[in-house]
C-alpha cells in the first residue's frame, strides 16, 4: 500500500502540480490502505523489484490509474488500463478538466467525456470531466 501510494503522489504531484502538497505520504497511505485496497480490485506494474503503475478498479469504475512519470509514454498505463477493460462491457472515470494529458491518454483510448462540473463535489475543489468506456458491440 505504501509503494501505490507513492506512485499515485508522484505521479499526481508532476502532473498536477498546482495540486502538489494536499496529502503526507502517510495520509496517502492510510488512504489507500482504508479505501482504495478495501473497495477496489488493484493491479500493478512493475520493473524489476519496482512499483511503476497501478490501477484501482470496481463494478462499472475506475478509481485510480498512475503510472510513475519517467514510465508514462511506455504503455503502461494502457497495459494496465486494458484488465477492466477485458472484464466490463462499461467503465466511468474522473479525471480533472486541466489534466490535458490523462484526457488525451483516455480519448485515446476509447472514452468519452460527458460531464464536466466545477470541482464542487471533490475535495481538491478543482473542475473536473466524467468519462465513459463502452466495450463494442
Amino acid at each position: 500500500m505504501r509503494e501505490a501510494a507513492a506512485v499515485h503522489r508522484a505521479a499526481f504531484d508532476e502532473r498536477l502540480p498546482w495540486l502538489s502538497g494536499r496529502c503526507t505520504p502517510e495520509q496517502d497511505t492510510s488512504y489507500f490502505a482504508e479505501r482504495v485496497f478495501r473497495e477496489c480490485t488493484v493491479w500493478g506494474a512493475v520493473s524489476g523489484p519496482r512499483l511503476i503503475g497501478i490501477i484501482a478498479f470496481r463494478a462499472g469504475w475506475i478509481d485510480q490509474l498512475y503510472v510513475l512519470p519517467a514510465c508514462q509514454g511506455s504503455g503502461v498505463g494502457t497495459s494496465l488500463l486494458d484488465m477492466p477493460k477485458s472484464k466490463q462491457r462499461r467503465l466511468r472515470l474522473w479525471t480533472f478538466q486541466r489534466n490535458a494529458r490523462a484526457r488525451a491518454f483516455y480519448e485515446r483510448r476509447g472514452f468519452v467525456a460527458f460531464e464536466e462540473t466545477d470541482g464542487t463535489r471533490n475535495d481538491e475543489r478543482e473542475p473536473d470531466v466524467l468519462y465513459e468506456w463502452r466495450a463494442a458491440e
